[in-house]
């Protein structure tokens, strides 16, 4: 039942396994008529190696060939049939084919671009993605052993406070900020404040702008007596107090002062009019993306329950209100605005963002509404059952098909890759295994019944390595979990980086040692979907599974002996080296050991969890607990004028700054 729900999904006339044969008989003969294949990947200004699939009878017709480079420059080619080499003949369906090898004659600059073959009437197009056969790596990158500092944005505050993140960690000779993605979410109805759920990967989000450096808050007296009003005030000290943070209070906050500055903005015409047109006018996904948050806002419901035609992406006038629409212009300019003064500022102080690209989007959201081809909707991603999840993993969002995103030549994979990397010194991809596979589950079945489906992943990675040049940015790839073998060296070959988390092998392997860590990875005691150090290391979230019912007490026990195992290892690991007194098992010691260890190592860039600095105990998110736990919603319990100033911080993050540029 999975594989035949899954082959439909992907195009596949099947409704039993009687028919699947049938079915396997017309794919092939369709794609040996298919003249060329969609994508064409060409490694390091190579000649790409372009097959072109011919019926016999015309493999004695000249060719004629058009490209068309990125830059607009054009060139054409001729080829009788003597000039190009055989690569197969094959007999389909009582039609013989023949597969000819056509060679341009010079090698291409990296981009994208486009070759159109004639021959015997018929035409045929691929995209040819010239990439280099590396992400880009700054020149010193192999010999520097950078550090940074990790912190979730929702627990600390608005864009700002990023850059004064960014701008204290410099201080301390800190290379990277990282955080978790900073793009829309549902933050009323629906409400979905996941991270790893956005509306779409082509936006920023408008939570987090701050309010306070709006332009057009000084120009508006409507703004600002809202502001300064004594039930708003009261309202905003009562939000901070919180220790859980409040999105659709805070939101509903900051949309009134939002929608009063853009009526300013409208009704003044001020200078600034012009760059907010000019805006919209250069970037037309925010207009599109616009007009589709006021509908569901006039429409009350995800766009699964629109009427058809607005369903199928036409949006009318009367479809939405216009000061709706013109709200969610103007909190987009903003929002780029801001996280493009961000961006500027810490490459100025030599500080880069290592921003995080989620794996999927949120199905009600704009991507899906507006890029459905490009989405399996009858299907969800996930991961199979395994030794955590025993019954495996539904992540609720819809699978990339891969078939129809190579046909539009990767549009919306470029777009959202360009969307990041525009500001991203690093940018860091989830669950780096979905270039190459999926685990698809039919929306009817449980998380069980998965089927991986696969990628061409060679196409992703071209784009990726081109992108990150273009944009001067580091790729790092989240490999946890299940990774199937060809996938490390993979992004070995391709230059991407690869993550190294002591829970994570220590978790393996109880009982071995750390070892020695690799030089080409990103290295760091966690993440933020584990215990902070402080609770591993007291077993608290053992206690907590416990207490929710995701482990009976024999399993309780069971965890506990192996984690006593796993920190009796760490202990006489850290002793070994000298890292830690061999009378002291107090967390903080164990911690400062930890993080010493990692940041006399090879690895190229180590990143500290700020919380484990001051011994938080309570987690960021627990996996496959839904909204039973307050996940991503804690702040942080220090705003960041107080942590700066706390020595327990500043001495251990100056520790590791002296161990990480010290000669090795």
């Amino acid at each position: 039942e999975s594989l035949l729900a899954v082959l439909h999904a992907l195009g596949a006339p099947v409704e039993s396994l009687n028919e699947v044969s049938s079915a396997l008989r017309e794919r092939k003969q369709s794609l040996w008529q298919s003249i060329l294949e969609p994508v064409t990947v060409a490694w390091d200004g190579e000649n790409p190696l372009i097959k072109a699939c011919l019926p016999v009878r015309f493999a004695d017709h000249s060719l004629n060939g058009h490209l068309e480079l990125e830059s607009g420059e054009r060139q054409v080619f001729r080829w009788s049939s003597d000039d190009l080499s055989v690569l197969d003949i094959r007999e389909i369906e009582g039609i013989r084919y023949v597969v000819k090898q056509i060679n341009l004659p010079e090698s291409l600059p990296w981009g994208y671009h486009r070759f159109l073959l004639e021959t015997g009437g018929n035409c045929a197009e691929t995209l040819i993605i010239s990439a280099p056969d590396k992400a880009y790596s700054p020149s010193d990158y192999s010999k520097s052993r950078m550090w940074g500092a990790f912190m979730p944005l929702y627990a600390l505050g608005d864009y700002s406070t990023l850059g004064s993140l960014a701008e204290w960690v410099s201080g301390l000779g800190g290379d990277a900020v990282a955080t978790l993605p900073l793009l829309p979410a549902f933050l009323d109805e629906p409400f979905e404040p996941s991270p790893y759920a956005p509306v779409s990967r082509l936006l920023w989000n408008e939570y987090y702008i701050n309010i306070d450096s709006v332009p057009e808050l000084p120009e508006s007296p409507q703004a600002r007596a809202l502001r300064d009003s004594p039930s708003f005030q009261t309202e905003i000290r009562e939000l901070r107090d919180l220790p859980l943070v409040d999105y659709r209070r805070l939101m509903a906050l900051k949309r009134g002062i939002l929608e009063k500055c853009c009526h300013s903005l409208i009704t003044e015409r001020s200078g600034r009019l012009h760059d907010f047109n000019e805006f919209i006018k250069a970037n037309p996904v925010v207009e599109d993306y616009a007009r589709f948050r006021a509908a569901m806002e006039k429409q009350r419901s995800l766009w699964s329950g629109w009427p058809q035609r607005l369903r199928d992406g036409t949006l009318n006038e009367d479809d939405y209100e216009e000061k709706i629409k013109l709200y969610h212009m103007y909190a987009q300019w903003l929002a780029h605005q801001q996280v493009q003064t961000l961006s500027e500022k810490s490459r100025d102080m030599g500080t880069m963002l290592y921003f995080d690209l989620p794996v999927g989007v949120h199905p009600g959201g704009y991507d899906v509404w507006r890029e459905r081809e490009s989405f399996a909707l009858e299907m969800t991603a996930g991961a199979p059952p395994d030794t955590v999840f025993t019954r495996g993993q539904d992540w609720r969002f819809s699978p990339l098909h891969p078939e129809k995103v190579r046909e539009q030549g990767y549009r919306y994979f470029r777009a959202y890759i360009r969307h990041h990397l525009r500001h991203a010194g690093m940018l860091r991809i989830d669950h780096v295994m979905g270039l190459h596979r999926l685990f698809w589950i039919p929306k009817r079945l449980d998380a069980s019944q998965g089927v991986y489906v696969r990628y061409r992943a060679e196409e992703f990675y071209a784009i990726l390595t081109l992108e990150s040049h273009r944009s001067r940015s580091i790729i790092v790839g989240e490999d946890l979990g299940t990774v199937p073998p060809c996938v490390r060296p993979e992004m070995a070959r391709h230059g991407l980086k690869r993550m190294y988390v002591v829970h994570y092998e220590l978790a393996s392997n109880p009982r071995k040692p750390l070892g020695r860590i690799p030089g080409n990875v990103v290295a760091s005691l966690n993440t933020h979907d584990m215990p902070p150090f402080a609770a591993f290391w007291q077993g608290l979230d053992i206690e907590e599974r416990l207490s929710m019912g995701l482990l009976d007490k024999k399993g309780a026990q069971a965890e506990k002996r192996t984690r006593q195992a796993c920190k009796d290892a760490l202990a006489y690991f850290l002793r070994d080296r000298e890292l830690l007194k061999h009378d002291s098992t107090e967390i903080r010691d164990v911690l400062r050991a930890c993080l010493l260890f990692l940041s006399s190592s090879q690895a190229r860039t180590v990143l500290v969890n700020l919380e484990d600095l001051w011994l938080e105990t309570r987690p960021q998110n627990m996996p496959g607990t839904d909204d039973t736990q307050p996940n991503w919603r804690r702040k942080a319990r220090y705003a960041i004028e107080e942590f700066r100033n706390l020595p327990e911080i500043t001495d251990t993050l100056k520790e590791m700054d002296k161990l990480r540029k010290r000669k090795h």
